[in-house]
């Protein structure tokens, strides 16, 4: 009987996941069985889809590791220049703001009406740089992934041993010998698995391709999905693309997950490391070049939204009824798919954490937490698509869209809230499980007394994550959306759409201070000050 208690959790939290991403599988292979599936995918337009999402994912990778090579290496070298760390605080902002609103920083500034062009313009080039198509596409995701490889390449950096350099500067080596012989083995093992991270974000991406793809020529598998799902309502293309993209997200997870065995975790970007290349004035005007091209990567996009959401007729813009009401289904959104997000994951490290510590069954406690991150196989909008063919017959979709929205956008969250929570959870047990056992204390006693002052921080944080990607989130709402259920990101993209690129601007500057504004409140107010961690 207290085994099974013990369990319940995770049995319960493993029945919601398999009712809803077998259901939702369940409802696309419902039609696969009607459909001729060698026919479809020898059929020239889904292999062409096939090759552009492998392709833009694949440059999409290489550029965002190449660029973030001497990124890293120059924040590494130059450990001392005015605003470093603010740098790499700024470096974190492309993985949290909304996507949508990414893509409209990015339109401000290179778009036909951009910035850029507007300087081309003014010198008389007669050049004009055009925003959409692959190019926009490739620049969107050196956007948003060149920084996220940066900080993954310095975690290697900050593996490399300082004695490494201080040798390397008694024997006098030269920036060159000191990248071929110190760095360069480094980067072989940390950039394969950098690269695969990224492509697989770039091979899943929606929204960016949504935006700045320029029509069907340059769409991916999750927006072919979107396509015929909600114009064509082409069920059959609906099931060839998602069964391709489930089985390539399975291969591509697989690969990546050996690669990036080797990064390390810890991120000792402060270390010391006394090197003699610094004084050499090539490398000091390569390290200024990298630093100034990753500031300007980040803050030109960033700038131009907070610049243009306050610009203008931004009080007559804020002050109208649909915004404020998508504003509100936004928080009920990223609010209601928060909580159940991290639900479901405590209910699944409650049980692994038994199975891992008290029952010593390590290998069942990794299994567990790897069955809660199978939305990484299963992308959100093949759950998405499932769902909907799966109710269609019986009920409104869209009039019950949100609470799919919410559903799937919990699952998405899955992942990063088990990543937080489970190895603080595991510490705490192997702490305080022998000591809390002698004691009697257990149930609701044990969970005030010794989980909860532990794990208050990471709860908060994973609560404060999984909710604020909710809020931002455009790819399941453009899905499920209409303008009777509009939320901030939805509106955001028709307001782009019909090029009210005013209204939008205020729209997203709306969107990210919600975003930024329920992050820090829920964190602090759940997670506290000056609590201890386990």
């Amino acid at each position: 009987m207290a085994l099974a208690f013990r369990l319940l959790p995770g049995v319960l939290s493993a029945l919601v996941l398999a009712l809803v991403i077998g259901g939702a599988l369940g409802g696309v292979l419902s039609v696969a069985g009607h459909i001729d599936m060698a026919a479809l995918l020898g059929d020239a337009y889904v292999l062409g889809i096939l090759r552009f999402t492998v392709w833009q994912a694949f440059l999409s990778a290489a550029l965002s590791v190449v660029l973030a090579i001497p990124v890293a290496r120059a924040l590494v070298r130059r450990q001392r220049f005015p605003g470093r760390a603010l740098l790499i605080r700024l470096l974190g902002l492309p993985m949290v703001i909304p996507t949508i609103v990414g893509v409209l920083g990015l339109v401000a500034v290179y778009g036909r009406s951009g910035a850029i062009n507007d300087l081309l313009a003014m010198a008389g080039t007669g050049a004009r740089l055009d925003i959409y198509g692959l190019g926009g596409i490739l620049i969107a995701h050196v956007f948003f992934n060149m920084p996220f490889a940066t900080r993954l390449l310095l975690q290697g950096w900050a593996g490399i041993p300082g004695e490494s350099f201080r040798l390397a500067s008694q024997l006098g080596m030269t920036g060159g010998q000191i990248f071929r012989l110190i760095e360069w083995p480094m980067l072989r093992q940390i950039a394969p698995g950098v690269a695969g991270l990224v492509f697989l974000i770039c091979f899943t991406s929606f929204s960016i391709v949504l935006v700045l793809g320029g029509g069907p020529p340059n769409a991916t598998l999750e927006v072919a999905i979107y396509q015929a799902l909600r114009f064509d309502f082409d069920l059959a293309r609906v099931v060839a693309f998602g069964v391709l993209q489930v089985g390539l997200c399975a291969l591509i997870v697989g690969a990546g997950h050996r690669l990036a065995r080797s990064v390390p975790v810890e991120l000792g970007l402060a270390r010391d490391m006394p090197r003699p290349d610094l004084a050499a004035p090539a490398g000091r005007i390569g390290d200024a070049a990298a630093i100034a091209f990753a500031a300007l990567m980040v803050l030109l996009p960033l700038a131009a939204i907070v610049a243009s959401g306050v610009s203008g007729d931004a009080w007559g813009a804020a002050t109208r009824a649909p915004l404020w009401f998508a504003a509100l289904r936004s928080l009920a959104v990223g609010l209601c798919a928060g909580l159940l997000s991290c639900l479901i994951g405590a209910g699944l490290v409650l049980t692994a954490r038994e199975l891992g510590v008290r029952y010593r069954r390590p290998g069942l406690a990794t299994a567990i937490e790897l069955g809660g991150s199978l939305i990484l196989v299963v992308p959100p909008f093949v759950i998405g698509a499932g769902l909907f063919i799966l109710v269609q017959p019986v009920a409104d979709v869209f009039a019950i869209g949100l609470v799919f929205v919410v559903i799937v956008n919990a699952l998405m969250g899955l992942p990063f809230a088990l990543r937080i929570l489970m190895p603080p959870a595991m510490e705490v047990h192997e702490r305080h499980l022998r000591l809390a056992d002698g004691l009697g204390i257990t149930g609701l006693t044990r969970l005030r007394l010794v989980d909860w002052p532990l794990l208050r921080r990471p709860l908060g944080l994973a609560l404060a994550l999984t909710t604020a990607l909710s809020l931002g989130d455009f790819g399941v709402i453009a899905l499920f959306g209409t303008r009777h259920n509009q939320t901030l990101p939805y509106l955001l993209y028709q307001q782009m759409g019909s090029y009210r690129m005013a209204d939008a601007a205020t729209t997203a500057l709306i969107l990210v201070g919600l975003c930024l504004a329920l992050f820090i409140v829920i964190e602090r107010g759940i997670g506290g000050r000056g609590h201890d961690r386990a």
